[in-house]
């Protein structure tokens, strides 16, 4: 008698039971690439002390990594790499770059170089994230919510690692700051790690669908309809604050520490501290958002890291409670990161989400250059309590957005319902 076939959801069902160790994977394989981000950022201070940087070079450190992944992300889909390479394919591949074009940073002889080095770093990682959402999204359905969320969090966290080797002895040098170049290949060797990871052990789930690639005629049309146009409001607010403050705080910490005779190494934990929280919250907000609604959730988190933002600068001299003002900051102020990303998808044609999606990341790592760019001038003229106030700007302009997209009738088609 031969075998009676099985069905497409007993099939489904059996490959849905390596759900939990394939999205673990990911998400340490995520965690581990996504050092390379802040990896030039965490070791400015050294970097100004051999090469003597100015603030603009200081933010070009991080700028240029930003344009780097537009640059990517938008070459990226315009030639539909995701539907052409396996996500795990490209995932690895694009670490395993990353990882190279960042160690060579530390034979950079001046920042121009090291500069052109991180531009094509965040050229690679617009291989890592993006991809790493579409493997999510293949593996998680009524738990999307959940499952970005957790990715994101595992995003937040590996940012946030640099600042760790920043601070722990393991990377040479016992007192003072640890040698730089230490540090940037130690995050270069955890990408190579997680290009592996990928590579063997991470695969799509049973929800593989094609996305629907970039067009540019359909480039305006999360622009143009009311409901996506607000969503992305709001993202452009919370990136108008995010990666300001994720590269500006840790130097915040360590200048207000070292100013108050407190260890330099603990100013550097808590540096590391004040990002990697948002990884807790990343996860909460993704599980929650799916239950209680996206525009709620965004509108807390909007909310309390804009306070956080007007008030932190104050606390300069006292770094105990600055440091407890920024880590409530950190919490917040990307526990909403994930679920603008989702709203979008709701809101517009399913036709055209993979081109929203584009537009969308792109213009919002474009605007933080603007923050970026503008935080130390601003510092120079009106020190921190008169600066980072500016940034509580794009959370007030990105609450309004969501408060507004909660009261119209399309916001029922987010997260089954719940606005």
């Amino acid at each position: 008698m031969s075998p009676v076939p099985s069905s497409p959801e007993a099939s489904a069902s059996g490959v849905l039971r390596r759900k939990p160790r394939t999205l673990a994977l990911l998400a340490t394989a995520t965690l581990l690439a996504m050092a390379l981000w802040f990896s030039g950022s965490a070791v400015v201070p050294q970097l100004t002390a051999e090469w003597t940087l100015t603030g603009g070079e200081q933010s070009w450190m991080t700028m240029s990594v930003q344009i780097g992944f537009v640059a990517g992300a938008v070459l990226s889909a315009s030639l539909t790499v995701a539907d052409r390479i396996s996500g795990s394919v490209l995932f690895a591949a694009s670490a395993l770059a990353g990882a190279v074009v960042n160690a060579a940073v530390v034979v950079a002889p001046g920042p121009a170089f090291a500069i052109a080095c991180r531009f094509l770093t965040g050229m690679a990682l617009a291989g890592v994230y993006p991809p790493g959402m579409k493997l999510v999204a293949t593996w998680c359905k009524e738990d999307r919510g959940e499952g970005i969320g957790l990715l994101v969090g595992a995003l937040t966290v590996g940012s946030a690692l640099p600042h760790l080797l920043n601070a722990v002895p393991v990377v040479g040098g016992t007192g003072g700051l640890p040698p730089w170049r230490s540090v940037i290949l130690i995050a270069s060797g955890l990408a190579v790690g997680a290009a592996g990871i990928a590579f063997f052990f991470v695969g799509e789930g049973p929800y593989l669908r094609s996305a629907s690639g970039f067009h540019w005629r359909h480039a305006g049309e999360g622009l143009r309809n009311e409901p996506p146009r607000l969503a992305n409001i709001g993202y452009l607010g919370h990136m108008w604050e995010l990666y300001a403050m994720w590269t500006w705080v840790p130097i915040v910490l360590l200048t207000s520490y070292e100013a108050a005779g407190w260890s330099e190494q603990w100013a550097r934990v808590a540096g590391f501290s004040v990002i990697a929280v948002g990884g807790i919250s990343c996860y909460l907000a993704g599980t929650l958002a799916d239950r209680v609604g996206r525009t709620c959730i965004t509108a807390w988190s909007l909310g309390v890291s804009g306070g956080c933002a007007l008030v932190a600068g104050l606390f300069f001299q006292m770094p105990g409670v600055l440091t407890v003002v920024c880590l409530v900051w950190g919490f917040a102020v990307v526990a909403d990161s994930a679920q603008f990303s989702a709203a979008v998808s709701e809101l517009t044609d399913p036709r055209y989400v993979g081109t929203a999606l584009t537009v969308q990341t792109s213009l919002g790592y474009l605007l933080t250059l603007v923050t970026l760019r503008a935080v130390p001038p601003l510092v120079d003229a009106w020190g921190w309590a008169g600066t980072f106030p500016l940034l509580a700007v794009g959370p007030a302009v990105g609450l309004w957005s969501m408060l507004r997209l909660r009261g119209l009738p399309e916001a029922t088609q987010m997260a089954s319902g719940n606005r």
